[in-house]
């Protein structure tokens, strides 16, 4: 083995590192001024690309006639008062915040300082949470036409069929708390201790001389007084729930023990349901019909009944009106067959796609009972045939609109009422028409 220093030996010497002098003078660095103001020339119209989908949502909007809510803006030419925002530049901004799965007022607020896509569909309009919010549950009556001339142009097209509906629910979570529902005992005592302190700062208010105080109880008045009409409304809410037990009672029973019912002073119209993961919360029950195949909203409808069980019925009387025809073709799944429901849609000449449910002794759903009647009959036959299997199908399309409303992060409304969570769930129903009609149209003209 060779020793360190021949295996070395030839090298050239290496000089040690030379000692580096420091600098005179402390170092020139850039830092960032932050509190420096700039003046920036920003081009609006190149904040986003020309296929982003804000821009289709806004070229869509500009044909809408919107005079309805224009005639609704207060400020007037040669009248005093601040111009409101255009009711156009609104409905883009929920259109297509609801797509990107926004759905608070506050955080569209923000979002149009801050990003492109809605600083372009502003182009320099400065909004409030306050004007987004009350837009939003303030037209639903046009949300509603609107859906009906966007699918009445869809079905002339021929790209949704309307002889082929299907209605399915899907549970949303209520702006409410489990703990806000109350028994009849203490919704009582709280509207006794509400009423008194109603009355206590009344007389505060009344007696008190200096301004500033008495705007200070006046509004501790009005807190309390809006507290008290929550628990009166709560309270007439849980004698509905005991109506409706009392019809059931009559009616048989479900063969349950009832439980004693409670109503949320949160939001009394809110009940408390099964959902998806077989949890009970406070929730509503969201009703939709869809053009399954195209997965087109057709029309929607909000219930506080946890169950689908007898609200087929209603929801197609509901579509004669809005559409002035009724489908020839109805699927639903077995929660909404009734035999007194599928007796009324024979008579009006509509067959019922919905599987029957399954007997505990064995028998076969599909054979014919004494007691059928004609449309019963019909249907029973129906559903055993291998056309009326391939036909229900279809009905799992509309599994699809939900999903997507779950894409968009619409788990839990962020109002209260069965009013404004109707109008917040037509604006997803209407976007998703939106998007999904721009799509059957780009399919067609692929096609053709």
């Amino acid at each position: 083995m060779m020793a360190k220093d021949e295996l070395f030996d030839g090298l050239p010497e290496q000089s040690g590192p030379k000692a580096r002098e420091l600098p005179k003078g402390a170092p020139r660095l850039r830092v960032p001024e932050r509190n420096q103001v700039e003046l920036r020339a920003v081009d609006i119209d190149s904040l986003i690309g020309q296929d982003h989908p804000a821009r289709m949502i806004w070229t869509y909007v500009e044909t809408l006639d919107l005079s309805e809510l224009e005639d609704r803006v207060k400020a007037r030419e040669n009248r005093p008062g601040h111009p409101a925002p255009s009711p156009r530049l609104l409905l883009a901004l929920w259109l297509y915040a609801t797509s990107d799965g926004v759905g608070s007022a506050r955080a569209l607020d923000r979002l149009c300082e801050s990003h492109d896509a809605y600083r372009w569909l502003c182009g320099g309009v400065s909004l409030n949470y306050h004007t987004l919010s009350d837009f939003r549950v303030g037209c639903a009556d046009v949300l509603d036409r609107l859906m009906s001339e966007h699918l009445a142009a869809l079905s002339e097209a021929g790209l949704v069929d309307l002889d082929t509906l299907a209605q399915d629910g899907v549970r949303i979570r209520a702006n409410a708390g489990a703990s806000s529902f109350r028994r009849e005992a203490r919704l009582q005592q709280k509207l006794a201790e509400a009423t008194e302190v109603v009355e206590e700062l009344k007389r505060e208010v009344d007696a008190d001389p200096e301004a500033s105080n008495r705007r200070i109880r006046a509004a501790r008045e009005r807190a309390a007084r809006e507290h008290k009409q929550k628990v009166e409304a709560a309270q007439a809410a849980l004698e509905e729930i005991k109506r409706k037990r009392q019809k059931l009672e009559e009616k048989g029973g479900n063969g349950k023990k009832p439980k004693e019912p409670r109503a949320s002073t949160t939001d009394p119209q809110a009940r408390r349901m099964k959902m998806a993961d077989a949890g009970f919360r406070p929730a509503y029950n969201v009703q939709v019909v869809s053009a399954a195949a195209a997965m087109i909203v057709v029309a929607i409808d909000i219930d506080n009944n946890g169950s689908d069980g007898g609200l087929m019925r209603p929801m197609l009387e509901r579509l004669r009106d809005k559409l002035q025809r009724l489908p020839r073709r109805y699927l639903v799944d077995g929660g909404y067959c009734r035999g007194d429901d599928i007796e009324w849609a024979h008579g009006q000449n509509i067959e019922i796609y919905c599987p029957p449910r399954s007997q505990k002794s064995g028998v076969d759903p599909y054979r014919p009972r004494d007691t059928d009647g004609p449309g019963v009959a019909a249907w029973r036959a129906r559903m055993a045939s291998e056309a009326g299997k391939a036909q229900y199908q279809l009905r799992s399309l509309c599994e699809c609109i939900h999903a997507r409303w779950r894409n968009w992060d619409l788990r839990q409304v962020t109002v209260r009422g069965i009013d404004k969570v109707r109008a917040v769930v037509s604006w997803y129903a209407f976007t998703n028409n939106l998007l999904q009609g721009l799509h059957l149209i780009a399919c067609q003209k692929a096609a053709s």
